[in-house]
């Protein structure tokens, strides 16, 4: 299977019941010493909450963790970002799958890891329908599941789920471009999504949509959908350039198709329009703090969420809540916050960009 078929899918993120949080906000929170409810070292067991997780070596907690396979920038630093996160506990032992986009294969590396007993498995499945039984198995032996942002087909198969905002992410591009453009009359705008098949693709494009109807002075002329590739992204924005001889923005919903999209744009010899990208790549990055291209913004979608699965699922072993918040329990859910990266705020996303 094509690894663009697989590119970062969403789990449910405009549902009202996540909690939304920037991806810098949830790193506080979950290095956040205890709050008021302090572990009860007094060996009453059962009369106060065991506490919020912290940095301090606590109960060894042995974390089953079944990824995709490192086929896109994306994916490669969701496996990077888990098992970096994993090391810098002391309490934390990380048992890794080798990583499927195959879900017969995926179901038996992670029927494996619950055969090993694992305390705390994270999901990131290759096709969350596929994948739900495998994590009501999980969820029925009593190994609670993280579900990492392509969502299972029921909520009892696992006990918190993390991701991004796709829709989010097409508001915020669909934001950043209204405020750029909102001085210019009759302002232009065109947009390279990504597969339509995807329901990722067709939420972001949603909120692009949504944001611009802010901006009356604004009107989108033309759409292509590519495929998450370089190869696409230049291809179908080739057509875009020689469809509208002049526009004043673009959003290309993917950092990686957004390569070839600039191999376009180079061949066609246009500057007269900025772009916006979307995933947080860092090259990306770089030519935002380079400023000598018509890149000037790009969309998080953060693959740091791989590390915040493994601070939930240190805490899920340890039975202990989130620092910063007054719940004894981790949430049920947790959406990031898909962040505009421009010039202005660069260097403080630049250690999350990926390759």
């Amino acid at each position: 299977m094509k690894h663009t078929v697989m590119n970062h899918t969403p789990g449910n993120p405009t549902s009202r019941r996540h909690l939304l949080l920037g991806t810098a906000a949830a790193g506080a929170l979950f290095a956040a010493g205890c709050t008021s409810n302090e572990n009860n070292d007094s060996g009453d067991e059962g009369k106060q909450p065991a506490g919020a997780a912290d940095t301090k070596p606590g109960k060894k907690v042995t974390v089953g963790f079944a990824g995709p396979q490192a086929d896109h920038g994306w994916l490669n630093a969701i496996n990077e970002q888990a098992k970096r996160r994993a090391k810098e506990y002391e309490d934390v032992k990380l048992v890794s799958t080798e990583g499927s986009n195959d879900t017969a294969q995926q179901i038996g590396q992670i029927e494996t890891l619950i055969n090993k007993k694992v305390d705390v498995l994270v999901i990131l499945p290759a096709d969350g329908k596929a994948l739900t039984q495998v994590g009501l198995k999980a969820m029925e032996k009593g190994i609670p599941v993280v579900n990492l942002d392509r969502v299972f087909a029921s909520p009892q198969a696992y006990r918190c789920w993390i991701g991004g905002d796709n829709y989010g992410m097409g508001l915020n591009a669909g934001r950043y471009i209204g405020e750029q453009l909102k001085g210019k009359k009759n302002a232009k705008v065109v947009e390279l999504a990504g597969l339509d098949n995807l329901e990722l693709t067709r939420q972001r494009t949603a909120g692009f949509d949504a944001a611009l109807k802010n901006y009356p002075n604004i009107k989108k002329v033309g759409r292509q959908a590519a495929e998450f590739t370089v190869e696409s992204g230049q291809s179908k924005m080739a057509q875009l350039l020689q469809a509208h001889s002049s526009f004043d923005a673009l959003w290309n919903h993917d950092d990686d198709q957004g390569v070839g999209a600039e191999r376009a744009i180079q061949q066609a010899g246009r500057d007269d329009f900025l772009m916006v990208g979307g995933a947080g790549a860092k090259r990306a990055m770089d030519a935002i703090k380079a400023d000598n291209t018509v890149l000037k913004a790009t969309v998080l979608y953060p693959p740091t969420m791989a590390a915040s699965a493994i601070d939930l699922a240190r805490a899920l072993g340890q039975g202990k809540g989130v620092g910063g918040l007054a719940e004894l329990e981790i949430p049920a859910s947790l959406t990031l916050y898909s962040a505009v990266v421009t010039k202005d705020n660069v260097d403080q996303y630049l250690p999350t960009g990926f390759s």
